[in-house]
């Protein structure tokens, strides 16, 4: 499963990628992480507050670290 993350690098961007690191890691998941802080391909995604979450393609969250329940349900 690819997931990416949307930040310039911020705290809450970098609390997100540890957050589904560590949950995927836990829950034994098959996940390729990739973290984008270009501004022009984050707001190519529609995103205009970060952090933002990305799978297959969509956006699923934005705006602040998910919850673990949350990375949770996404990995499943």
């Amino acid at each position: 499963m690819e997931i990416k993350v949307l930040g310039p690098g911020c705290a809450k961007c970098k609390a997100t990628v540890d957050l589904i690191d560590t949950v995927a890691r836990e829950t034994g998941a098959d996940v390729q992480l990739t973290k984008i802080e270009s501004m022009r391909e984050i707001v190519g995604f529609g995103v205009m507050s970060t952090p933002g979450v990305v799978i297959g393609g969509k956006v699923v969250h934005v705006g602040s670290v998910p919850s673990r329940d949350q990375v949770k349900t996404w990995l499943k």
